[in-house]
């Protein structure tokens, strides 16, 4: 019997790629013999080192299964119940956590913030700390940012300084989402510690799963004072792994030998390879600017459900206006040929020249 051909790669989501062979290679290699269960293994040790050696700093790292959970149980150590947590309108912990960081906070509110391109606009941040005073409000007191951004994009160096620094003179602690962290890295030139604990950033969720992992996240505390009993939330929350080898050990596959930094930089090429071949095409506008692994295109929906039929996935939900592409870490270069020859065919089509509504 002739084996399967393996599925199409999508564009729908980075989380549909498979396991890269480094951190692949680095589960076999977990899986021999006996290990100490909980956390208290030789792997678990080695990755975060690694971690600490890729920040340059000391740090408290911490496993959890995915990043809903590392925001939700990291934000619910900065906050009271009282507390409220300042994020841009389109983040992900407002967007797409089902409350989770509420929930696990005890009720702390998450109050929203606008600013172009997915990024926090340093004045929100003042006026939203300063609207109100009193007892009856949730008093303001953690800023989530997203490195990079739910549209793609990327705040640069002065950009995130110019935002911490605003939390800072509000009193706020800072959280980073780093679910994509690497291809922002890779997209600013930066060193990690530059846009993390340099810059004023308390704890960071750092990706794995979106980068090349099966799946788990770290939650880095870079002030390690507000990691205090963060195991037992890892606990309570359901998120201390007893084989957590499993989870930890394809971060040394990635750190180790900077594949966490290649498979960024080949994402964020192809997405870079994919916004030149769908630009000129008739009736698509790139929404945002393409910085990271993310494509944003305005298409109309006649469009979309043409390429639907065609067999292509992709996301229309995340921004209003806009499909989202994503290239994963194992994207070709065919791949991405493939799918613009099919979005060059479509949009060229004579209905769909002609349908109402269709710049």
């Amino acid at each position: 019997m002739n084996a399967e051909a393996a599925p199409r790669r999508q564009f729908a989501s980075d989380n549909y790629a498979g396991i890269c062979p480094e951190a692949f290679a680095a589960m076999v290699d977990a899986n021999q013999g006996h290990e100490v269960s909980y956390g208290d293994d030789t792997w678990t040790a080695k990755a975060s080192d690694l971690i600490r050696d890729v920040f340059e700093t000391d740090c408290e790292v911490f496993f959890v299964f995915n990043g809903t959970s590392a925001n939700s149980l990291s934000l619910a150590s900065l906050c009271q119940s009282y507390h409220s947590i300042l994020c841009h309108e389109q983040a992900h912990i407002e967007t797409a956590e089902c409350g989770a960081p509420e929930f696990f906070a005890n009720g702390t509110k998450v109050l929203l913030l606008p600013g172009p391109d997915g990024k926090v606009d340093p004045q929100a941040i003042d006026r939203a700390v300063h609207k109100r005073t009193d007892i009856h409000y949730p008093k303001p007191h953690v800023l989530s940012l997203t490195q990079a951004t739910e549209l793609g994009t990327v705040y640069s160096l002065d950009e995130q300084r110019a935002v911490t620094e605003a939390a800072r003179r509000c009193h706020l602690r800072v959280h980073m989402d780093g679910a994509r962290f690497a291809n922002a890295v890779v997209a600013l030139g930066a060193k990690p510690k530059e846009i993390t604990w340099e810059s004023g950033v308390d704890v960071l969720c750092f990706g794995g799963s979106k980068n090349g992992i099966a799946l788990g996240e770290a939650v880095v505390f870079f002030n390690t004072e507000l990691a205090r009993e963060f195991d037992y939330r890892c606990k309570q929350g359901g998120q201390l792994a007893s084989k957590m080898r499993f989870l930890s050990a394809p971060w040394v596959g990635m750190l180790k030998d900077g594949a966490w930094l290649r498979y960024a930089k080949h994402s964020n090429d192809m997405a870079q390879r994919l916004e030149a071949a769908i630009r000129p095409l008739p009736h698509v506008e790139i929404a945002y600017p393409v910085q990271t692994n993310t494509v944003f295109a305005r298409l109309p929906e006649a469009v979309t459900q043409e390429m639907y039929k065609r067999g292509w996935k992709y996301y229309t939900h995340v921004s209003p206006d806009s499909a989202r592409l994503m290239c994963s870490w194992d994207t070709t270069a065919e791949d991405v040929s493939a799918f613009a020859a099919d979005l060059a065919d479509v949009t060229a089509k004579e209905p769909l020249a002609n349908s109402p509504g269709v710049p």
